[in-house]
């Protein structure tokens, strides 16, 4: 089934990309701030704004992604993004920079935007349920067995026909897929500050 829902004002349908930034936006507590700036440095190692990117799944605050834990499926609360909230589950801080939209202006009916979104879904949820780890080789989008957060991304989109790796593995470094290169590759939102 497709569900909706809106996330800081920005909606989104089952298989849209949430795309983060790694730290945490004004108003975290103080116990939180030394473990923000942790997140934060390690996102700067990413190339560009995007840190982090996850898979809608609903209902409600449903979501998938691969991080510290592997693949798995959490429930954000209400319709703001509290990464704070979810700390000891998801072990990740990070603040919602904007939802990536892989099926806009694809030119799809709706029975087919339909049937990939499902695709997606299920892809994710099998790996979740399979409790895959999380990918430390990142050199290596195409492997099965582990993910990354934004090769969990492009590999379900990819399994339905739809690449958003924008780089074409034309080198050692291009070979990684990065969670800046699904925001590129999409259409997408931004939250308003």
């Amino acid at each position: 089934m497709i569900h909706d829902h809106v996330f800081d004002g920005i909606p989104v349908r089952s298989g849209d990309v949430l795309c983060t930034q790694d730290g945490v936006r004004e108003g975290t507590s103080a116990s939180l701030r030394l473990f923000a700036q942790i997140w934060r440095l390690l996102g700067k190692l990413s190339p560009g704004e995007i840190d982090h990117c996850l898979v809608y799944v609903g209902p409600g605050g449903r979501c998938i992604e691969s991080a510290a834990r592997g693949v798995i499926v959490f429930e954000m609360p209400g319709e703001s993004w509290n990464a704070s909230l979810l700390m000891k589950e998801r072990l990740l801080l990070d603040a919602l920079v904007g939802v990536a939209y892989p099926l806009a202006e694809c030119g799809l009916s709706e029975d087919e935007e339909m049937r990939i979104r499902l695709e997606v879904v299920n892809y994710c949820l099998e790996r979740a349920s399979k409790r895959r780890p999380y990918n430390l080789n990142l050199f290596d989008p195409q492997r099965d067995g582990a993910f990354y957060c934004s090769q969990l991304v492009y590999r379900a989109y990819l399994a339905s026909g739809i690449d958003l790796d924008i780089d074409r593995n034309t080198s050692l470094l291009e070979r990684i897929v990065f969670p800046e290169e699904i925001w590129d590759a999409c259409p997408h939102r931004r939250v308003e500050t």
